[in-house]
C-alpha cells in the first residue's frame, strides 16, 4: 500500500498541481493547520475538510493554473461566506509544484512524522503497518524471525530482522511509541523489560504498549518486579493496547483500535 504522500509525488512526476495548505485555523474548523490536498488537472488528493470550503479551493487552485497572478492566500470565513455550520475561519495557501519539487516536498511534508517501533510481524502487526501507511508515522517494524515481512511495504516503514529482538530497543529513534506484539510470550517480556531499562536510563519513550490481556499484564508485572523494575516504573506500561470494551478480535480491528489510541494521545501532532 502506498501512503498518501508517496500517492501524490508518484503523481507528481507525470503531472503538474497545486498544493493547496491549511496555514492557519480560527476557531471550529474541518481539518488542522497542516492539512492539504493536492489539485491537478483532472483529479485530487488527500483533503482539507470537504464541503463548500474545498469545493471553493479546487477552483481557485484551477484557476490559478490558467492565471498564474492570482492570490496564493485565501481566507474563507466558513459561517458568512460558505454557509458551513462550523462558523470558524480557515486561511488556505496555494502553490504550484513539479517533479522539481519532489525531494523538497518530501522532506517538508515527512519532517513533523512521529516515530512508532513496532515489535512483531503477525496477523496484527501486518494489519497496523496497513493502518500506519497513511498516518504522519515512520514506522520502525521489528521481528526476530527470517522472513516475517511483506514483499513490499509502505514508504514510511523500515523493516528490520533483530535477534535477540530486543537489541533494537537501543537504536530506536528518540520519542518512539513502541507496540509490542511479537510470536512469543518471552520475546514480548524480554522487549518490555529493554524498554524499561532504556525508560530508566534516558525518559525519552513517551508510549510502550503491550498486546494481550489483563491476565498476561498480571504475569509480566511479577516477572518484572522480580527483575527489580519498581512499580512507578512499571505504570509506564500501557496493557493491553487499544481501545476499552473492544469485544472484536479480528487482527483489522484490533488494529484501527491501537491507532486510535495512539491518536488520542495528548503529544500527537496532526502533521
Amino acid at each position: 500500500m502506498q501512503s498518501l504522500i508517496n500517492r501524490f509525488l508518484h503523481r507528481l512526476q507525470d503531472a503538474d498541481a497545486i498544493w493547496v495548505q491549511v496555514r492557519d485555523t480560527r476557531g471550529s474548523v474541518p481539518r488542522e493547520t497542516g492539512a492539504w490536498m493536492a489539485v491537478f488537472s483532472d483529479s485530487t488528493l488527500g483533503t482539507i475538510g470537504g464541503g463548500r470550503l474545498e469545493q471553493d479551493a479546487i477552483a481557485h487552485a484551477q484557476a490559478l493554473r490558467a492565471e498564474p497572478t492570482l492570490a496564493r492566500e485565501q481566507s474563507y470565513a466558513l459561517g458568512p461566506s460558505l454557509g458551513q455550520c462550523c462558523g470558524g475561519r480557515v486561511s488556505l495557501v496555494f502553490e504550484a509544484v513539479s517533479a522539481t519539487d519532489i525531494a523538497r516536498l518530501r522532506q517538508q511534508m515527512q519532517s513533523g512524522h512521529q516515530a512508532v517501533a513496532l515489535f512483531g510481524g503477525g496477523h496484527v502487526g501486518h494489519a497496523l503497518v496497513q493502518v500506519f501507511a497513511n498516518l504522519p508515522l515512520d514506522v520502525h517494524w521489528i521481528d526476530s524471525r527470517d522472513a516475517p515481512f511483506p514483499d513490499t511495504v509502505a514508504a514510511n516503514v523500515r523493516c528490520e530482522h533483530s535477534q535477540p529482538v530486543q537489541n533494537a530497543v537501543t537504536d530506536l529513534t528518540p520519542g518512539s511509541r513502541v507496540l509490542i506484539m511479537s510470536f512469543s510470550h518471552a520475546e514480548d517480556l524480554d522487549i518490555v523489560a529493554a524498554c524499561l531499562l532504556r525508560q530508566r536510563t534516558h525518559a525519552d519513550l513517551p508510549f510502550i504498549g503491550l498486546i494481550g490481556s489483563k491476565t498476561k499484564w498480571a504475569t509480566f508485572r511479577q516477572r518484572l518486579e522480580a527483575r527489580g523494575f519498581a512499580a512507578a516504573e512499571l505504570s509506564h506500561i500501557t496493557s493491553p493496547i487499544g481501545l476499552p470494551g473492544l469485544r472484536d478480535k479480528r487482527p483489522e480491528v484490533i488494529a484501527v483500535s491501537v491507532a486510535a489510541q495512539l491518536i488520542a494521545l495528548p503529544d500527537w501532532r496532526p502533521a
